[in-house]
């Protein structure tokens, strides 16, 4: 049975927070295979994810050179929950 494209959104959106089990991981790639929209869908969010990744990275590195960033707050929580998956 062939997940529905609901299914798959769901799953990509999981993944990303935990490992799937393999029999979804393989249903969720040939899905993925025969589904553009999906395929992007799934690209999109590790685009976002990957953008957000280095802006933190940059921040903490650089510092906020526009002055008007994250609050240190905000700034915490975006690290611990990256660095909790």
């Amino acid at each position: 049975m062939m997940l529905s494209c609901k299914d798959v959104t769901r799953l990509i959106s999981e993944s990303m927070d935990r490992t799937l089990p393999v029999g979804t991981r393989i249903a969720v790639r040939f899905h993925l295979l025969v589904c553009r929209f999906c395929a992007r869908y799934r690209r999109q969010l590790h685009l976002i994810r990957d953008t957000v990744q280095r802006i933190v990275a940059a921040e903490d590195a650089f510092g906020d050179a526009t002055g008007g960033g994250l609050s240190e707050e905000r700034r915490e929580r975006i690290k611990r929950a990256l660095e909790a998956r």
